[in-house]
């Protein structure tokens, strides 16, 4: 379905002008900015946080991944939410819980403490894509949304630049602990903009064909187009983000030989090349789409080339570095189109629920992929595999799932048209 058909099955009404969109996608561009730093942060961190508590790689895992369990938990209840209540009301809400997690981040003396707090972070900032998608979809015709979803992910990896040699830097000087005071701190100031900017969003009386099919999550989750993407989500766009986030750093540092300051400048390299690749997605989807390359035909053919490149990584071994990865992260980049195009196969009193419950599978995804990296790691080097082997055999079931998650989607041949 064209952009344009889609664009008018949005009210008017509550279109907003250039100026006032720049705005409000600026306030929660900040928001997801110290969303995207906290999420990226343990990678960073992941050496004095392992000399600190005497971590395990399937601790480490667990932890990275309990910012994704949080923030997975959330997604069905957030996507009800946002459909009453509106995006503005719902991630003031949730970033209240994100601060809370911050500073108990911050005064953790325990492997216990930390992963519960990092289980409340994830959960406080699990609005702050959802939120603003939703409204995207309310405010902006089609071409718009895309770009606007693109550029939000290049935000994210501002966040992740962040999260790298910033942090890298400030660590002789602070410590890791006044850093997550810091984090609290800037999402208050988040929290006062969007509170300031942001519409809130105009709560409308049911009708009686609303009263009589109320909506629900069984028609995201019958939906075919929602199937097909489904697996995607979970290993595919997940294990993008879990190798992002997390094991691209311990890569380098145990398979490459990097030292913790070089792991931090490949990171910031490759966060650097994902912000560009995103950037340019927002500038090219909108003509692309409109000229007749859906976000499907465009996924169909990237995919492959992410593929390509983490088998070619994987049998590099210590001769792959940030460059590669970073070339994994960019082929990738393209499942990034996915969440538009799901946000336009449902009706705008759907889109809360249809975009958080592809959430939900692809940070499920992230958390399964990121913690089950981690106890492979573990089971291969207790069999008697060397590091870099252990490292090897783990990245190649998970490019197996990948793999096979792909050929689903293919199979499902489903269009995003509205049903």
């Amino acid at each position: 379905m064209s952009a344009a058909t889609h664009a008018e099955r949005q009210p008017d009404s509550e279109r907003l002008d250039r100026k006032a969109a720049a705005f409000v996608f600026l306030a929660f561009a900040a928001a997801y900015f110290c969303s995207a730093l906290v999420r990226a942060i343990t990678a960073t961190l992941s050496p004095v946080l392992t000399q600190d508590f005497n971590l395990r790689a399937s601790d480490l895992g667990l932890l990275a991944g309990g910012y994704f369990f949080g923030f997975a938990a959330m997604q069905l209840p957030l996507g009800r939410w946002l459909d009453q209540h509106g995006p503005k009301r719902v991630i003031l809400y949730f970033l209240s819980f994100a601060v809370l997690g911050c500073v108990a981040f911050s005064m953790a003396s325990s492997f216990a403490w930390l992963l519960a707090a990092r289980v409340l972070v994830g959960m406080g900032v699990s609005a702050c894509l959802m939120a603003p998608l939703t409204g995207f979809r309310r405010w902006l015709d089609g071409p718009s949304l895309v770009r606007a979803n693109s550029w939000m992910l290049m935000t994210g990896s501002f966040g992740m630049l962040a999260s790298t040699l910033p942090v890298q830097w400030l660590m002789p000087i602070t410590g890791w602990r006044p850093l997550f005071w810091l984090l609290a701190i800037l999402i208050l100031l988040c929290m006062a903009v969007i509170a300031w900017i942001v519409p809130p969003t105009p709560v409308t009386p049911l009708t009686a064909s609303a009263e009589a099919n109320p909506a629900s999550y069984a028609q995201v989750w019958r939906n075919r187009y929602f199937q097909a993407m489904t697996p995607l989500a979970f290993f595919n766009y997940g294990g993008l983000i879990a190798i992002q986030t997390l094991w691209a750093g311990p890569w380098m540092l145990k398979v490459a030989g990097y030292t913790p300051l070089e792991s931090a400048t490949g990171l910031f390299y490759l966060n650097a090349c994902m912000l560009v690749a995103f950037w340019g997605w927002g500038m090219l989807a909108p003509r692309l789409i409109t000229r007749g390359w859906s976000a499907e035909r465009l996924i169909a053919w990237g995919v492959p080339l992410s593929l390509l490149a983490l088998a070619a990584n994987m049998a590099g071994a210590s001769d792959t570095g940030w460059i590669g990865w970073a070339v994994f992260c960019v082929t990738s980049s393209v499942l990034g189109l996915a969440q538009p195009a799901i946000g336009m196969a449902f009706k705008p009193s759907l889109v809360g629920r249809a975009l958080s419950a592809f959430n939900l599978m692809i940070f499920s995804g992230v958390f399964v992929v990121q913690w089950g990296i981690g106890l492979l790691i573990d089971g291969f080097k207790a069999v008697g595999f060397s590091e870099v082997a252990s490292f090897q055999a783990s990245l190649g079931v998970y490019l197996c799932c990948a793999m096979a998650s792909y050929a689903w989607f293919l199979r499902g041949k489903a269009d995003n048209s509205i049903q």
